[in-house]
């Protein structure tokens, strides 16, 4: 291991992790999107500093044991490619914290652009009384609905009982509790019969191809959350051949697909997909009104 005896300040910690992240050639994608942002995201949790402090701040000398620590958690991204939010356990999504470790996969979807927009202009808020995130995962994605839509219930499923044992850590870090309701259900299999306003859903979309040639940061992920079939398209296919049941008769589909996005338009080629754009990047995610499910329904039964 690298020995850091001679680092004494957070600067010289930082400035030195960013040297090493840039000459190990690792990649980013969970939360940051070069070297130095993602020295700083791991220092400044580790030290339990915000990420405004005052810049004279850096030129504060570490003590031996926090040295020692950032030596470990340093070497543990370098060598072994453990995404920062593992090494931290936290990772932000919709301007909230979540708990993460390696039972779920890291938040990083656009859709929090649209749940911080109340999914506008596809719906009306007020209207809106009844959300299910199916593939929850952490719970971000229900979590950030609670918070935007604070009079609605949300309902949050994944096949994973561990990936629910960590959204359940964070429903009860955000307080939401009597808010939010978790299922463990392949899909819509045993999830209660009622109609929802809003489905959203961030499934598993990666195809077999992809699988074989992700970063190894993403290899730390639970394959659960990853993995879809040939063309990444097996979960998306069940979700619009089911969805309409489950949908008011005003309600919207939202889900991601992310690099699947060209399959699942030949697969679907008449389908009325309205792709989204957004503001801070990111892609692959389509909206359906139930109308149009329902219109369409006879495609997607094929």
């Amino acid at each position: 291991m690298t020995d850091y005896s001679d680092l004494k300040t957070i600067r010289d910690f930082i400035r030195v992790a960013t040297s090493r992240f840039n000459a190990a050639g690792l990649y980013y994608g969970h939360g940051t999107d070069n070297a130095w942002d993602e020295a700083i995201a791991l220092i400044l949790h580790t030290l339990h500093l915000p990420h405004d402090i005052s810049p004279t701040v850096l030129d504060a000398r570490l003590t031996k044991e926090e040295r020692a620590q950032l030596n470990e958690l340093i070497h543990r991204r370098v060598d072994k490619k453990i995404p920062v939010p593992y090494l931290t356990h936290e990772a932000w999504f919709a301007g909230l914290p979540f708990y993460v470790d390696e039972r779920v996969l890291i938040p990083r979807s656009p859709i929090a652009e649209l749940i911080e927009n109340h999914f506008r202009p596809w719906v009306y808020p007020e209207n809106v009384h009844n959300i299910l995130d199916l593939c929850t995962g952490c719970g971000c994605i229900a979590i950030a609905c609670a918070k935007a839509f604070p009079n609605a219930e949300i309902d949050a499923s994944d096949i994973s009982t561990e990936a629910l044992a960590v959204a359940k850590i964070n429903i009860l870090r955000h307080a939401v509790q009597d808010q939010v309701h978790v299922f463990e259900s392949d899909l819509f299999a045993a999830l209660p019969k009622k109609k929802y306003d809003i489905i959203v859903s961030n499934p598993p979309y990666v195809s077999t191809e992809e699988m074989f040639n992700l970063p190894s940061e993403y290899l730390h992920e639970p394959k659960l959350g990853l993995a879809a079939g040939i063309q990444g398209l097996d979960f998306a296919a069940r979700i619009l051949r089911d969805a309409s049941a489950y949908l008011q008769q005003d309600g919207i589909l939202i889900v991601e697909v992310g690099n699947s996005e060209h399959a699942l338009s030949e697969k679907y080629p008449k389908a009325p997909f309205t792709w989204l754009d957004f503001e801070r990047g990111g892609g692959g995610v389509f909206a359906l009104t139930a109308e149009q499910l329902i219109a369409h329904q006879e495609i997607f039964n094929s």
